[in-house]
């Protein structure tokens, strides 16, 4: 039988800054949602102002989780203590695994005034926290995107859709589903989501009734899903979200700061390496 999800919980998130002064706004990894397993934060930025961002975030390690970086305007330069650098622009993705430990520094730039994107941090089982760290970095011409009704799309990051559009990257920690949507009112959006996943949608623009009891979720807010196989959406007017979905990793979880692990004994060795200068050996 197929269960439909439906909303559960509905997130405003809250203003917070961090790094260099940045500016964002923090809608899991607060208050409001501690932790929507396996999703440990979900921050949103964005602004025409560079006095909110201009510091950006200067070198600072992690440990134990996976961060993703998505660009809707602007550009990201990074840099990182095993040498790699770049810069993810608008519509680019970024895929870390921090795993055993890094390094690194994430200095924004405006393009034509604008700057937006998201950052969400990912929990690692136990097994795989220290893990040799790693990247998948993909340009916007590298992610696929999906056309449906009469003139919406979904712009498939990691999973796949019912269609067979496969994401341009690869986790076998969590099974990912990451999608853009941008859908046109009064268009209707139907997918299957794997039953057992965490699942929620975050409304960049617009408004959407979700499900069979037609829920509304509103611009800026974040929409927590029940269990279920598949997702039903329509738009009372144009909208752009994004859908994100994840494997519960069901363990214990120690968090402070830039290190994510399982025990408090685990946590504090993060800290001794990082000040030993052993982080990232």
């Amino acid at each position: 039988m197929n269960m439909q999800r439906e909303l559960s919980q509905i997130i405003k998130g809250l203003p917070v800054s961090d790094g260099d002064g940045v500016q964002l706004t923090r809608i899991i990894g607060g208050a409001e949602l501690n932790m929507l397993d396996p999703f440990l934060l979900l921050d949103a930025f964005g602004s025409d102002k560079p006095q909110d961002y201009i510091g950006g975030f200067p070198a600072h390690p992690h440990r134990g989780f996976e961060t993703v970086t998505y660009m809707l305007d602007g550009k990201m330069r990074h840099e990182d203590s095993a040498g790699n650098a770049g810069v993810i622009e608008a519509g680019g993705v970024q895929w870390m695994t921090a795993g055993k430990g890094i390094i690194h520094s994430e200095m924004p730039e405006q393009s034509k005034g604008l700057l937006s994107g998201f950052q969400l941090w990912l929990n690692l089982p136990a097994q795989y926290k220290m893990t040799p760290p790693k990247y998948q970095e993909r340009t916007s011409s590298e992610i696929q995107i999906e056309s449906f009704g009469k003139s919406s799309s979904i712009k498939v990051i990691a999973g796949k859709t019912l269609q067979g559009t496969e994401g341009v990257i690869e986790s076998d920690f969590v099974a990912p589903v990451y999608w853009d949507i941008e859908q046109s009112e009064n268009d209707h959006f139907s997918q299957a989501l794997p039953h057992n996943h965490n699942a929620f949608i975050y409304v960049i623009e617009g408004q959407l009734k979700i499900g069979n009891k037609a829920s509304l979720l509103s611009e800026k807010h974040l929409g927590v899903l029940t269990v279920g196989d598949s997702i039903q959406i329509e738009a009372t007017k144009n909208s752009r979200y994004l859908l994100i979905a994840g494997k519960p990793i069901n363990e214990k979880v120690e968090r402070a700061g830039p290190f994510v692990m399982n025990t408090k004994q685990q946590l504090q060795q993060a800290f001794l390496d990082y000040q030993n200068g052993n982080l990232t050996a």
